[in-house]
């Protein structure tokens, strides 16, 4: 079993926790970074998904 990782917005900062999920916007918790889809966009600053880079918690 993988560890979920978690992703940083560049732009404002805002966390995308695979474990979490957002399923406030339609990704499913325990759904993996590579399985967001490309066309997903960050819910703070409206960033693509390219805007973003794994980070450490």
């Amino acid at each position: 079993m993988s560890e979920s990782k978690t992703w940083m917005c560049l732009i404002c900062g805002w966390i995308y926790d695979e474990a979490a999920g957002d399923p406030e916007h339609g990704i499913a918790p325990g759904t993996a970074w590579a399985d967001v889809p490309m066309n997903w966009t960050c819910p703070e600053c409206g960033a693509r998904k390219e805007d973003f880079e794994m980070v450490q918690m």
